[in-house]
């Protein structure tokens, strides 16, 4: 999340009206609208081998998972946001005919960049923390093999790291695992490339 677009009050549904106009991508937080920062590239790999590997395992089963442009609302913290990758299990349920916000995310899942990770890791999971359906939330590094997972275990959430390309995530909540060589594939090769 990068700066406040302006220091007006906007109500939600004037965030909706204006998120639903534009192609610029916006989050929004107890009345103040926030733009969005672009990624790069291993941003972008690391989102796309994430959700590949998801679409693979939860094929034929009763579960759906959105990349980068489905909204999530977070009610209880009167606030919206694209997560990276947003998956949920059972019917999903949105917020109006316009079908393109979230109410239900059983598990989100951010990719970690150097602007928006303090925030990631503080004020957007505290916003994630009061969807009720949320069962695991994981952060993903850019530039070192590790994930965090979060899994939530009543009112208490449990971390869990993995750590190394050898390493691999299980999301319970989902009932898949990811690969963390198969999450960073490509992402390094430039690096070690350039080592060599």
């Amino acid at each position: 999340m990068s700066a406040v677009l302006k220091q007006t009050h906007y109500t939600a549904q004037e965030y909706l009206s204006l998120e639903r106009s534009t192609t610029v991508k916006s989050e929004f937080h107890d009345g103040q609208i926030y733009a969005m920062t672009g990624s790069n590239r291993k941003h972008n790999l690391i989102t796309g081998n994430i959700a590949v590997e998801l679409s693979v395992q939860l094929k034929n089963r009763p579960c759906e998972a959105y990349v980068n442009d489905m909204r999530v609302k977070a009610a209880k913290a009167r606030s919206y946001h694209y997560p990276d990758i947003a998956v949920v299990c059972g019917t999903p349920e949105f917020e109006d005919a316009q079908v393109d916000t979230l109410l239900n995310p059983t598990l989100l899942i951010e990719v970690l960049s150097p602007s928006t990770e303090a925030y990631d890791r503080g004020g957007k999971f505290s916003h994630y923390r009061k969807i009720a359906s949320l069962r695991e939330y994981l952060l993903v590094t850019q530039d070192q093999a590790s994930i965090e997972r979060y899994l939530r275990q009543g009112e208490v959430w449990i971390l869990r790291e993995a750590q190394g390309l050898e390493a691999a995530v299980s999301l319970e909540s989902i009932d898949c695992q990811l690969s963390l060589r198969e999450v960073y594939d490509k992402v390094f090769e430039d690096s070690e490339n350039q080592a060599g």
